[in-house]
């Protein structure tokens, strides 16, 4: 099932006196799969934030490589595992890989100074 068919309602963030900040709050429902109240999306033009509560143990920053900012496949994007050779090309360190020598849905994860993981989640 597609996870974008189950957002059911969004709001505009407002200041206290009500001009519109261009915020775009996109509320899941309960059929998503995930607990009601630990998952924000926000949106404001090409620029999309998830706040996840209480489903990592650090706080994370997420890239989704063939995703736009809607969630749906781009015709051209470059893929995760080539992504992840350019990095080991330059040394950076893998707290988890993707795995080489296969195509569409993958991941690998790096740690950032502060020891946050920095996740790189491709989808398609």
């Amino acid at each position: 099932s597609d996870n974008r068919s189950k957002v059911m309602r969004t709001a505009r963030s407002r200041t206290s006196g009500g001009n519109c900040l261009g915020i775009i709050t996109i509320f899941l429902t309960e059929d998503s799969g995930i607990k009601p109240g630990t998952v924000q999306i926000l949106k404001n033009g090409q620029a999309v934030v998830g706040l996840f509560q209480g489903m990592l143990e650090r706080n994370a920053l997420t890239f989704n490589p063939g995703w736009d900012q809607d969630a749906r496949p781009l015709e051209s994007f470059t893929d995760v595992r080539d992504l992840q050779r350019e990095l080991q090309g330059q040394g950076v360190s893998f707290a988890s890989e993707a795995e080489e020598g296969t195509t569409g849905p993958a991941s690998f994860i790096v740690i950032d100074p502060d020891g946050n993981p920095v996740i790189v989640d491709q989808h398609v």
